[in-house]
């Protein structure tokens, strides 16, 4: 049995330049004491994602592109940005249905739980927050004035707060959608059945998408079935090996179960 509960690491100072990620990183990635933390399904997870990375390097090189290489990379941006909106949407949903249909003692349990998934969510909010007022319609620049003899200081510091803004929003919007909105800080059980939805709604706008590159139909379609279908295996092998290993049930997470309660 290949699992650990979750490590208390000792942290090293990251540098300025790696502040906003290593931030990041802290704020996303799941933290509850005892969570359970497979080895397994984390390995195989990171090499799916290697997997992809590779493929998609090697597609990229094989055949021509359709367009532009910073339009590829806006394109990938911008499907980042569309799976963290889904997940905007689509996580507080999912919880809120969770601990709805929890029984007690677990519905006061997962309560107490969402500070993590809050955490995340308000540290998203509050920098897409500051991007949009100081950079919207040139918003810094209209306020500065309003500070009088200080708006040299408000301009140094809003420049400061774009500049730590920007990449910790882009780095907050990957790590979202890698961790699940920090889901699993509630119940191991909810990542695997929040992924496979993510993936399909992705699905469903590249469709709508012309594909990157001048590839034959075979190819085309493996890329665009590849991942939600591979996403949707891993989750449904992650569901039965949490089952199997660990107990954990989705009857057993809502308290539901005929025996002994499973969920933690």
């Amino acid at each position: 049995m290949q699992y650990t509960t979750h490590p208390t690491s000792t942290r090293t100072r990251p540098g300025c330049l790696m502040l906003p990620f290593a931030l990041a990183a802290r704020v996303f990635r799941p933290s509850r004491p005892g969570r359970i933390a497979d080895r397994t399904i984390e390995g195989l997870q990171i090499a799916r994602t290697g997997i992809g990375l590779g493929a998609t390097a090697w597609v990229l090189y094989a055949y021509p592109m359709q367009e532009s290489l910073p339009s590829f990379a806006k394109d990938e941006l911008t499907e980042i940005l569309i799976s963290t909106g889904v997940l905007v949407v689509a996580g507080p949903m999912a919880l809120a249905l969770f601990v709805a249909a929890a029984r007690a003692p677990g519905r006061a349990v997962y309560v107490r739980r969402l500070s993590g998934p809050l955490v995340g969510f308000g540290a998203l909010f509050a920098s897409v927050l500051v991007l949009f007022l100081l950079l919207q319609n040139s918003g810094g620049a209209r306020l500065a004035p309003q500070f009088g003899p200080f708006q040299i200081v408000f301009l140094l510091v809003a420049l400061a707060a774009v500049l730590f803004a920007v990449p910790f929003g882009l780095a907050s919007a990957v790590l979202c959608v890698h961790y699940v909105f920090r889901t699993g800080d509630v119940h191991e059980i909810l990542p695997p059945l929040l992924s496979p939805l993510l993936v399909w709604v992705m699905f469903g706008f590249q469709l709508a998408d012309g594909p990157p590159v001048a590839a034959p139909e075979q190819v085309q379609l493996l890329f665009l079935v590849g991942p939600p279908l591979s996403v949707t295996l891993l989750s449904l092998w992650e569901l039965r090996r949490l089952r199997t290993r660990f107990g954990i049930t989705i009857r057993g997470a809502l308290h539901r179960s005929c025996g002994p309660a499973t969920g933690r």
